[in-house]
């Protein structure tokens, strides 16, 4: 089957998929994408990744390419072209074409490209049920991270690092030595007291639509959730860690660097907190975070 993909307008083939040489996003990362799970052909929690591209988009100043309605049209579209039941969406959209200047261009239009691909569930099911491991790093990233740009690099240099240590992901420390989050994630110890701990939202990390999800599932079931930072050492010592992505899901971690989480198996807490998510994500109420703050 040929995969299809939505750029500026048209629906093309995936294999012959362009933008022009001076788009933005091209040469400056001018420009900001969402990721939206599909499970069972569902979008799951499409509304707050909607209103999160919308966010990111309006800090950068650039014009929304469409109402919110018409690029849901969008992505099911493509969905249906692509015949993907479990996979993701894939939006990017940047301020748009413009010969090469650092300021904005004035009448530059901005650039839309959305595609699907699918992604067995079976490697997420099988880390959820071992655990996976991490790696700290130091957070080189500038300091707006809560806008979901397509400047990546750092992020892809530590991610590259904790793959050459064998590890899933690497968790990356502030200069105060405090978690931020994950090169793709975000990041959660569990306290000896069984409360869930995380960084508070605000410019220091991208605040996941994933996460904003399991904190209002985990408060409904009546789990404490303390928003704070957390130190290395607190996370090495932490009675569990797991982290939570779009992709993974909620995903219990198991070793940080050459440290063992507890008994080096997912802990009850943890393994909860996967339950729960994998629970909610199989029913058909799937927006918890949609209406909830992305700031």
């Amino acid at each position: 089957m040929t995969r299809i993909a939505f750029v500026n307008g048209q629906y093309v083939p995936h294999q012959s998929a362009a933008v022009h040489v001076e788009d933005r996003g091209y040469q400056f990362s001018d420009g900001v994408y969402e990721v939206i799970p599909i499970v069972d052909g569902r979008q799951i929690d499409g509304v707050g990744h909607v209103e999160r591209l919308a966010r990111s988009l309006r800090e950068l100043r650039i014009d929304r390419p469409m109402s919110d309605r018409a690029l849901n049209l969008v992505i099911e579209e493509v969905v249906r072209r692509n015949r993907v039941r479990d996979g993701f969406v894939y939006i990017q959209v940047t301020r748009g074409v413009a010969a090469r200047d650092h300021g904005f261009p004035r009448d530059a239009q901005p650039a839309v490209v959305i595609y699907a691909r699918p992604k067995a569930a079976d490697a997420r099911r099988k880390a959820a049920a071992e655990g996976v491991a991490v790696i700290t790093v130091p957070d080189q990233r500038w300091t707006r991270r809560d806008i979901k740009t397509v400047s990546l690099l750092p992020n892809c240099l530590a991610k590259q690092s904790a793959r050459e240590a064998g590890a899933y992901e690497a968790f990356m420390v502030d200069g105060d030595g405090m978690i931020t989050e994950g090169s793709s994630t975000n990041a959660w110890i569990v306290d000896q007291s069984g409360r869930l701990v995380t960084r508070p939202a605000s410019s220091d990390i991208l605040n996941g639509i994933t996460r904003l999800a399991l904190m209002k599932l985990a408060r409904e079931t009546d789990i404490e959730i303390e928003e704070r930072p957390f130190s290395v050492e607190e996370l090495k010592t932490a009675r569990e860690v797991f982290l939570t992505s779009a992709s993974g899901m909620a995903l219990p971690v198991v070793r940080v660097d050459d440290r063992e989480i507890g008994n080096g198996r997912p802990g009850s807490v943890s393994s909860r907190v996967v339950d729960m998510f994998e629970r909610y994500v199989a029913g058909s109420d799937t927006e918890a975070a949609a209406g909830m703050t992305v700031a």
